[in-house]
């Protein structure tokens, strides 16, 4: 996902309401049953059902949250070339079931952890390893998701990740969002066993279409369980798709063909798809759900406007909410000698 300004997040309280909780306007019975592509599976002989069910309270919520991260993504790529936004930009369109089925599977005690787009960079599963030893030690009865790349699946302590999840049962779930390319590299030129499933030897794995919002949320509820079963921890792929470049200096077209990119748009799109699965299942209406997409588009242009209306944050709110509760004191800055106070400013999700 993009890098959004501190000032963006905090002075839209609305969107962070509205883009995740459940509707509580209206309790639906409806329910449809859908198909999902074959999982392929490593070291298990059952894996998830491929015949899921979702009723239309779920639906509309999934579609809603996936229609509100392109929105999203959409505005903060306008931002960064309009150079309101600075740094890095790393965009998550075409990948939106993954993150959507994937939260549709949790619960409050679990934990998830990424990077910039889940990209690459594979930092974060080690500590992954380390919130899923937290879960097990605590007996809290959550697990961790940790996410990374196809770019990053090379990287030497990933396997070290899954070497310690395994030998202490973790209830870990490792996924690699495989959207074909690290950076400007194609996964075949980069990786001699694409099938990223499989490579964590001794752990066991499966293959999802990650473009299938219903599917993602189903082998995620699968792995969960394992997890909870003391069967952890389990490696996940989905095979996804970026549609724009690995970042906003990257136009995304010099290693693959923009027909490649359209024909992905035109015929696996996670959102269209999922649209016409539910309203060709009787779920819901096309005005029904472009009634949604007003909504969000209403919500996320607010935000991008309350945002560029803020006034820049502060020197101060450099070192905020790097920890919910910190025990380290000053915060070192990248001079020698330089630091900065801590501050919490945001609200600490992870503390009660």
């Amino acid at each position: 996902m993009s890098m959004l300004p501190s000032k963006m997040i905090r002075s839209t309280p609305a969107l962070s309401r509205n883009i995740w909780p459940l509707s509580k306007s209206k309790a639906y019975s409806t329910e449809a049953t859908f198909e999902t592509k074959p999982y392929k599976l490593h070291r298990l002989e059952s894996g998830p059902s491929t015949t899921v069910t979702c009723n239309k309270e779920d639906a509309l919520h999934m579609y809603r949250q996936m229609q509100a991260i392109r929105r999203l993504e959409t505005s903060a790529s306008n931002l960064y070339k309009e150079k309101a936004v600075r740094g890095f930009c790393h965009l998550y369109s075409g990948q939106e079931a993954c993150a959507v089925g994937m939260r549709k599977a949790m619960s409050d005690v679990d934990t998830i952890i990424t990077a910039y787009r889940t990209f690459g960079n594979c930092d974060q599963v080690p500590l992954g390893a380390g919130l899923g030893f937290a879960h097990k030690y605590k007996g809290d009865g959550g697990i961790n998701i940790s996410l990374y790349g196809d770019g990053a699946a090379n990287q030497g302590q990933i396997f070290e990740a899954y070497n310690m999840a395994k030998l202490w049962n973790l209830p870990c779930i490792f996924v690699c969002e495989n959207n074909g390319y690290g950076m400007g590299t194609s996964a075949e030129r980069a990786s001699a066993n694409v099938n990223y499933y499989t490579r964590g030897d001794t752990v066991p794995g499966i293959w999802v279409d990650g473009m299938d919002v219903l599917a993602v949320r189903e082998a995620t509820r699968f792995a969960k369980q394992m997890c909870t079963d003391g069967q952890g921890p389990v490696l996940m792929e989905t095979a996804t798709y970026r549609y724009s470049g690995h970042s906003m200096s990257d136009p995304g077209t010099s290693y693959r063909t923009r027909e490649e990119i359209q024909e992905v748009r035109q015929s696996r799109d996670p959102i269209t798809s999922f649209k016409d699965k539910i309203i060709n299942a009787g779920l819901t209406t096309a005005e029904e759900l472009k009634s949604i997409d007003n909504e969000v588009r209403v919500e996320v242009d607010k935000a991008t406007k309350d945002a560029k209306a803020d006034g820049e944050i502060s020197l101060e709110e450099i070192a905020a909410d790097i920890y919910a509760l910190n025990l380290e004191g000053p915060v070192r800055g990248i001079v020698s000698g330089d630091s900065f106070k801590h501050i919490n400013i945001g609200p600490q999700v992870n503390r009660k």
